[in-house]
């Protein structure tokens, strides 16, 4: 069974998680805060931690980036009572697959959940590479190389940029993404799909390779460079 653990100081929210966690058919693992987190991270198998970014002792950024050290698969959604998009932005740059404001929707956060797991275990995938200028992906052993140097992605980073070398030198909508990614059918304001499009551009934009383009409004295209003749 699927193991989600939460991780929040205060008990209502744990009990609110775990209790719709568990209804939803998760198994669930809980933590009062970041050291205990870790603990239980470390000796269970955790297929996705949910977790509250203001805890003492250990917040939910230093879990994270504690995590991240060693681990960049196992996918993290944070909680957030901060109406700050600088505390998203951390997290995102942190590795964060995704975040979800306090107070929330049980259904919404269920659909945060759902739409991270299906893209992070979901049922086996047919094998791909793909290959635009000097980056390629391999799928199968979940790896992207820019030439011969390994780039380092979170599972959401690597699925958006599986989804545009998939759609090479096509349109990908924001609507495409929120959708296929964070599960999102809704109308939102987020700007999450901006802040991971920035960070991975920041990972494979170098040596005057710069592929992915933005279509104002609308979405995002990656482009291969011109091949010599």
């Amino acid at each position: 069974m699927t193991t989600v653990l939460v991780v929040d100081d205060e008990s209502g929210v744990r009990d609110l998680l775990s209790d719709a966690l568990h209804f939803a058919g998760y198994d669930t693992e809980v933590a009062s805060q970041g050291r205990e987190a870790l603990d239980i991270w470390r000796l269970k198998r955790i297929d996705l931690c949910v977790v509250d970014i203001n805890m003492p002792t250990m917040d939910g950024f230093e879990f994270l980036e504690t995590v991240r050290k060693s681990d960049l698969t196992t996918p993290v959604l944070l909680l957030s009572a901060r109406d700050s998009s600088e505390d998203i932005a951390r997290g995102l740059r942190y590795g964060a697959d995704d975040y979800v404001r306090k107070p929330f929707s049980v259904e919404e956060l269920l659909l945060r959940v759902g739409a991270i797991l299906r893209r992070t275990q979901g049922a086996e995938a047919e094998v791909l590479t793909y290959t635009c200028g000097p980056l390629s992906m391999d799928t199968d052993r979940h790896e992207v190389n820019f030439d011969n140097d390994v780039i380092e992605l979170s599972a959401t980073e690597f699925r958006l940029l599986e989804m545009l070398m998939g759609r090479l030198g096509r349109l990908v909508t924001r609507e495409q993404l929120l959708r296929d990614i964070w599960g999102m059918d809704f109308e939102t304001e987020t700007t999450v799909v901006d802040t991971y499009i920035s960070y991975l551009r920041r990972k494979v934009h170098r040596d005057n390779f710069t592929p992915i383009t933005t279509v104002r409004g609308v979405g995002f295209k990656m482009i291969a460079p011109p091949t010599s003749a």
